[in-house]
């Protein structure tokens, strides 16, 4: 196995403390949105095996059917097939959706045959792949989550009693659950823009005064302030509204499959996804939005937000089912004088520890490859186990173990 020196993204909205508290390291001034772990050719973790730090991309390459497994190779090709971060959202994150695979594929190609520069702003298909993705709350976590049912949307819009909304909310009210949802978020993303930020400006008043009264959708409201003042003006923030607003505490987490419409609001999660950078945006950016191609991929039905609890094995591991085959999450909460844990996969796995102190073991009957037989992990920090490899865990902490569901 192998310690991971791993990447801080500094994206614009990330917290300028929780990232660090995790690390134990001081904070820079600038925000520090996400920790990668993985072998993304954009900011692959890093490794020494002797002969100085190498990218685990090019580790993997070199090797794929020791490092991944052949069964891993065989269903997703020569590179890992996930990538692993922690989270730390300050401010929201752009609200978007994922394609579907077959989408993902029909729209890389149809850019490459276009001739769109990979790194064109517009550009809305970076890889051929999806990105289902699930993120595990560490610290208390708001976020945005697949659509409210349509009455219920417009009780929340109509509570407001701003009369540019009431087109929305007769809509809501009158047509089919898809037509609706659909209608709606065409006509808000269609705006006129002046129109729309005066909507955006008087909403985000209305919602201020709600907030502060013990009503039905006062913390919704509160979140949607959240997000205008980080937004002033921008449709997303009335998109928003279509969507439920999930609270997730610490050790519940979220499955987002294809075109499901979702923010992260803040709060501090692991997050693991997909191998790809597909994203469509909704609103709350800057960045292109390609509404008819948005509209494309989203899918049009209200959908609960599906809070995820972990389910534990006799062993003590504790899994978060989703389904797909790309990532498998689950955590150890281990105790001191515990029996240890063994951790036989047959696939790559990668080990962070978040609260506590874990040590790592290579059985040396098992061990197959040049890497470490033993490691500690602090809280922030990770490790890479290679498909042949067994790992003997034990120690006092929170470990959160990232493979394949294979």
């Amino acid at each position: 196995m192998d310690r991971l020196a791993n990447t801080v993204r500094p994206y614009a909205w990330g917290s300028t403390t929780a990232l660090p508290e995790l690390l134990g390291t001081a904070p820079t001034g600038a925000p520090q949105a996400e920790l990668w772990m993985g072998a993304h050719p954009g900011a692959p973790s890093r490794v020494d095996r002797g002969a100085g730090p190498i990218g685990l991309n090019e580790v993997i390459a070199a090797d794929p059917d020791t490092e991944l497994g052949p069964e891993a190779v065989r269903r997703f090709g020569e590179r890992l097939p996930f990538l692993f971060k922690v989270l730390a959202a300050d401010t929201a994150l752009s609200l978007q959706v994922h394609p579907n695979l077959d989408q993902a594929r029909a729209g890389f190609a149809d850019e490459e045959e276009r001739g769109v520069p990979i790194d064109a702003p517009h550009r809305n298909y970076k890889d051929a792949n999806h990105k289902p993705e699930l993120i595990c709350a560490l610290t208390p976590f708001d976020g945005l989550c697949g659509f409210r049912a349509p009455a219920e949307a417009a009780d929340l819009l109509a509570g407001l009693e701003v009369d540019s909304l009431k087109p929305y909310v007769d809509i809501l009210r009158a047509m089919p659950d898809t037509d609706a949802l659909r209608e709606v978020l065409t006509a808000v993303l269609s705006a006129e823009h002046e129109a729309m930020a005066k909507t955006v400006a008087e909403a985000t008043a209305a919602a201020e005064r709600l907030a502060a009264a013990d009503g039905p959708h006062s913390a919704a409201y509160a979140a949607y302030v959240t997000v205008a003042h980080s937004f002033p003006g921008d449709p997303g923030v009335i998109a928003g509204m279509l969507l439920n607003y999930v609270q997730l505490q610490p050790g519940e987490a979220l499955y987002l499959g294809a075109g499901i419409p979702h923010a992260y609001i803040n709060g501090l999660g692991v997050e693991i996804m997909a191998n790809s950078d597909n994203v469509l945006r909704c609103g709350l950016t800057p960045k292109h939005v390609d509404v008819p191609e948005l509209l494309r991929v989203v899918k049009f039905e209200s959908t609960p937000p599906g809070v995820l609890r972990p389910e534990a094995d006799a062993d003590g591991e504790e899994l978060y089912v989703a389904p797909i085959d790309e990532f498998r999450l689950s955590r150890y909460v281990l105790a001191t004088g515990a029996t240890p844990r063994l951790l036989t996969a047959g696939a790559p796995q990668i080990l962070l520890c978040t609260a506590g102190s874990v040590s790592l073991r290579i059985p040396q009957a098992a061990k197959a490859t040049a890497t470490a037989s033993e490691l500690h992990l602090a809280a922030g920090e990770s490790a890479y186990v290679p498909a042949s490899e067994t790992v003997e865990l034990a120690g006092e902490g929170t470990i959160f173990r990232a493979t394949l569901a294979i």
